[in-house]
């Protein structure tokens, strides 16, 4: 003989509607409550005092990556290269600092040297010419954008580091070979758009990485006026918002440079 006890149908078709009532009611309590201590959160953070134009925990962030990368760098380390005719023209993207008319024949790379503090420093001018007569170096490389989209590219131009070995305005001692004393060499290089609406900073192990170049040509043509004409920088290791068209000034130091991305919320470093 059967004992137990038959609840009708709709006894438990109630019993599991109510259950299904309460474990809705405590999820929408839930995420209400992470919903406002994420608002919490975030209104707390952008209330924070900023360093460069971002809040200091943000700052703290990037500035750790930064250092990360920094440790891991290696001149050994290269980005990968592919063959001729894989390379295409990439998207111009961006017209910050070229924004005035350019005038090619006008155009000067002004160079401004390192110097001891307290010392005035020594300041250069030099024509494309100038540039293209040191060694050329051409590659096939990927351009990569914060964006998502990359474009293997073919490069031409000269080293920077050939550039900083030719004319040894990034060391105190102005020589060419490699000098005893100590912080002989800058720690950053700073470059800008002649207007100076556009400008990356650069540790020196970077600028002198040996695919990082200082670029005339893409796809075996003269860079257009959209694209960087005469000169723009070029860095297979980093992405693209570090690839300044159109340069007009580079700044040897031991400060390290304001950058147009890392004050609007980007890794300083923004390698890859």
């Amino acid at each position: 003989m059967n004992n137990s006890v038959k609840m009708p149908p709709s006894a438990g078709k109630a019993a599991v509607e109510q259950e299904i009532r309460r474990r809705s009611r405590r999820s929408f309590l839930l995420a209400g409550a992470a919903a406002l201590a994420g608002l919490g959160g975030w209104r707390w953070l952008i209330s924070r005092p900023t360093e460069a134009g971002v809040p200091w925990p943000l700052r703290r962030v990037l500035e750790a990556n930064r250092q990360l990368s920094a440790e891991y760098f290696s001149h050994a380390h290269l980005a990968p290269v592919f063959a001729n005719q894989r390379a295409r023209m990439p998207r111009t993207n961006g017209s910050a600092g070229m924004q005035s008319a350019l005038d090619p024949a006008a155009w000067r790379l002004r160079v401004r040297g390192f110097a001891p503090q307290g010392s005035p420093a020594s300041s250069q001018e030099f024509t494309l010419a100038d540039i293209q007569a040191l060694p050329k170096v051409e590659m096939v490389t990927e351009l990569k954008c914060i964006e998502g989209w990359s474009t293997i590219v073919h490069w031409g131009g000269a080293r920077l580091a050939d550039f900083v070995a030719r004319y040894p305005l990034a060391t105190r001692s102005g020589t060419l070979s490699q000098s005893a004393e100590k912080n002989d060499l800058a720690s950053y290089v700073g470059l800008a758009t002649p207007d100076g609406g556009y400008y990356v900073g650069l540790d020196m192990a970077s600028a002198l990485h040996p695919q990082t170049l200082l670029c005339y040509e893409m796809n075996g043509q003269p860079l257009t006026e959209k694209h960087g004409a005469p000169l723009r920088l070029v860095l297979p290791v980093k992405y693209g918002i570090k690839y300044l068209k159109r340069i007009g000034t580079i700044a040897f130091t031991n400060q390290r440079p304001a950058d147009y991305w890392a004050e609007r919320g980007y890794d300083w470093d923004a390698g890859h």
